[in-house]
C-alpha cells in the first residue's frame, strides 16, 4: 500500500501535468521515457524448398557471419514498409508491404535500447534474383535451416526466439512469474 502523503503528491502531480499544454506534456514524456531504436527484419523462406526449408541470409562488411535482411525505419515509417524497403536494397528482393506477415512474436525488445520489428515472408527461391550492391552487402544466398552458415550473435539470437538455428529453445529467457 502507498503512504498516503506520497498517494497526495502523486495525485498533485498528476493534476498539474493534466492541465499543461498538449506539446508541453509530449516534451516531458519524451524526456523521462526511455528511448528505443526501431529496426525491421524479415525472415524469407523458399517457399519451394523440402520439409527443412531454406532462409535468405546477407553477408555483409564485415563478413564475420551471415545476417538477415534488416535495417532502420525512418521516421514515422511503417515497419511493414520499413522491411520491404530494407528486403529490396540489401537483396533485391522486391515484395509489397501486405506480402509481409508479422512473425510472432512481432517485436523483439532487446536490453540495449533497441526493438527489432519482425516479419516472415515465402517467394520462390528458382525466379527469385537476388541483387546485392558490394559495399552494404557483399552476399545474398539461401541456406538450409538444418545446416546454417556461421551467424552473427544478433542474428542467431534472434532466430532462436522462432526456433531456428543454434540458439533453438534457449529463447526467449523465462519471464518471472510475479506480479508487479
Amino acid at each position: 500500500m502507498i503512504p498516503r502523503t506520497r498517494r497526495t503528491g502523486r495525485a498533485v502531480a498528476y493534476q498539474v501535468f493534466y492541465r499543461l499544454p498538449l506539446p508541453v506534456r509530449r516534451r516531458l514524456v519524451r524526456m523521462a521515457v526511455p528511448k528505443y531504436i526501431v529496426g525491421a527484419v524479415t525472415l524469407v523462406r523458399d517457399s519451394e524448398a523440402g520439409e527443412a526449408g531454406r532462409l535468405l541470409l546477407l553477408r555483409q562488411p564485415p563478413g564475420r557471419g551471415w545476417t538477415l535482411p534488416a535495417g532502420l525505419l525512418q521516421r514515422g515509417e511503417n515497419p511493414a514498409v520499413g522491411a520491404a524497403r530494407e528486403l529490396y536494397e540489401e537483396s533485391g528482393v522486391r515484395l509489397s508491404p501486405a506480402r509481409l506477415t508479422p512473425a510472432v512474436p512481432n517485436a523483439i525488445v532487446h536490453a540495449k535500447g533497441w526493438v527489432d520489428m519482425v516479419f516472415t515472408a515465402e517467394v520462390p527461391a528458382s525466379s527469385t534474383e537476388l541483387t546485392v550492391d558490394g559495399a552494404e552487402v557483399f552476399e545474398a544466398a539461401w541456406h538450409p535451416l538444418d545446416d546454417l552458415p556461421k551467424l552473427t550473435w544478433p542474428t542467431a539470437r534472434l532466430l532462436g526466439y522462432y526456433g531456428i538455428g543454434p540458439l533453438a529453445g534457449q529463447f526467449p529467457p523465462p519471464l518471472p512469474d510475479t506480479a508487479p
